[in-house]
C-alpha cells in the first residue's frame, strides 16, 4: 500500500514537472505568444498575410497595414487535428480546411485598430490578424 501512494506521488510530480517544462500549460497556440510576425507582405496592391494550420496556427499574430484589401492564405501540410476547421466570426467563416494546400479568403479592407481573431472549431487553437 505504502509503495503504491509513493509511485502515485511520483508519477504525478513528474507529470507536473513535464507540464511546467513545456512551457504554456499544454495550450497550442502555434508557438508565438503574441510575437507579431513577418508574414506580411503585399503583391499588385493587395496585403497578402500567410498563415500556417497545423498543431496551431503559425504564427500567432500577425500585423497588417489597415484600409488595403487582404488575402488571408492559409496553409496546411498533413493536417489531421482541429485547426484545419477554422472559424472567423467577424466575417462569418467556417470552413474545413484541406488535408494540404493553400486556401486563400479575401477580406475587404479592415480599419486600423480592428483585429481579426481566427480560431480552431473547438476554440482550443488562435490566430490574430491586427490591422494599423
Amino acid at each position: 500500500m505504502k509503495s503504491t501512494v509513493i509511485s502515485i506521488f511520483v508519477a504525478s510530480a513528474i507529470i507536473g514537472i513535464a507540464i511546467v517544462l513545456s512551457g504554456n500549460g499544454g495550450y497550442k497556440n502555434g508557438g508565438n505568444d503574441d510575437v507579431p510576425a513577418n508574414n506580411v507582405s503585399i503583391v499588385d496592391g493587395r496585403q497578402i498575410v500567410s498563415i500556417s494550420a497545423r498543431g496551431g496556427y503559425t504564427p500567432s499574430v500577425s500585423v497588417a497595414k489597415a484600409d488595403v484589401p487582404t488575402t488571408l492564405k492559409i496553409e496546411t501540410a498533413g493536417t489531421f487535428d482541429c485547426s484545419s476547421s477554422l472559424v472567423i466570426p467577424s466575417i462569418g467563416y467556417r470552413e474545413n480546411l484541406p488535408f494540404s494546400g493553400t486556401t486563400d479568403i479575401e477580406l475587404p479592407p479592415q480599419k486600423a485598430g480592428s483585429t481579426l481573431q481566427g480560431l480552431c472549431s473547438m476554440g482550443m487553437y488562435g490566430f490574430q490578424v491586427k490591422f494599423q
